[in-house]
């Protein structure tokens, strides 16, 4: 899709399309693209889109995170309570999700998780870029959890792959653009170095509140009789999740806000517009799955 260079008329649907484009080519590799010079200035007005998209969204939570604290103890307890009263926190489509939803139903809320994933291995992996050497180990010992320790069939990616497969989910449904939303955020805060900080609080926002979702997620897989080998991901993510968040907030969080106190506001934002966007997406899903 080309883009002119001039983008405010990019909105809604069509900017997170393009943006998901944006994201797909800047991470798949290629041989040789002689067309690179024309690419490259499609991507600068890509680039601008994307900006505009993040500094709108930052905008939206800023009020919120600058009451955030720029102390160590300070920061890491406001950081904990966003499990308890975070954006989308407690949703009720979860529960439904485990005690109520049909086969049909649960299929069509996991292609839009499938659809939006960002990969959260690579997000790891470009978020890390130059970061302090205490913050650097434990993404890299994080990253190294994601990639199976070394182990392709305990990848936690091709994990998600599998269920795809296994529960035969149909890629002509439509994408909605809340999800499309929520992978364009992450991947614009970990390939921008403007935004590292940001990324580094949506990222460590995932690992605290993924736990309760991924356990209703998996007891409701469960309850409609998926074998346990095809629901891994959820169920593996519903545990090793809390460990991650215990190490994340430890060994990253807590030691960049330390050294770096400035950095506080730029964390709490990147977990305040994680959380947002995921509350948006339940929203939809629940329109759309008809959730009372």
């Amino acid at each position: 899709m080309t883009v002119p260079y001039a983008t405010p008329s990019l909105s809604g649907l069509q900017l997170h399309q393009v943006l998901r484009e944006l994201n797909e080519r800047r991470m798949t590799p290629v041989h040789d693209d002689h067309e690179w010079r024309d690419g490259l200035a499609n991507e600068a007005a890509e680039r601008i889109a994307e900006h505009e998209f993040i500094e709108g969204f930052r905008a939206e939570v800023a009020e919120r995170a600058r009451t955030a604290p720029h102390t160590r103890e300070g920061f890491i307890a406001w950081f904990r309570q966003l499990r308890e009263d975070g954006p989308g926190q407690g949703d009720r489509l979860f529960p439904w999700i485990e005690h109520h939803a049909s086969l049909d139903q649960l299929r069509w809320f996991l292609w839009q998780e499938v659809a939006g994933e960002a990969g959260f291995d690579d997000l790891v992996a470009l978020t890390q870029l130059k970061m302090p050497v205490q913050a650097k180990l434990e993404l890299a010992r994080n990253y190294w959890d994601e990639m199976g320790r070394g182990l392709e069939t305990a990848m936690h990616g091709p994990m998600l792959g599998r269920l795809e497969v296994a529960l035969e989910l149909d890629r002509s449904v439509e994408i909605v653009i809340e999800a499309l939303a929520l992978g364009n955020l992450l991947c614009g805060l970990a390939h921008n170095r403007r935004y590292a900080y940001q990324s580094i609080g949506a990222l460590g926002a995932v690992e605290l509140t993924a736990p309760d979702r991924s356990r209703m997620v998996n007891l409701g897989l469960k309850r409609l009789r998926v074998p346990a080998r095809d629901r891994q991901y959820y169920a593996l993510h519903a545990t090793v999740d809390i460990k991650h968040s215990i190490a994340w907030n430890r060994e990253v969080i807590e030691p960049l806000v330390a050294e770096r106190p400035e950095c506080a506001t730029a964390i709490a934002e990147g977990a305040l517009m994680r959380l947002t966007a995921g509350e948006r997406c339940f929203i939809r899903y629940r329109k759309e799955l008809g959730v009372a």
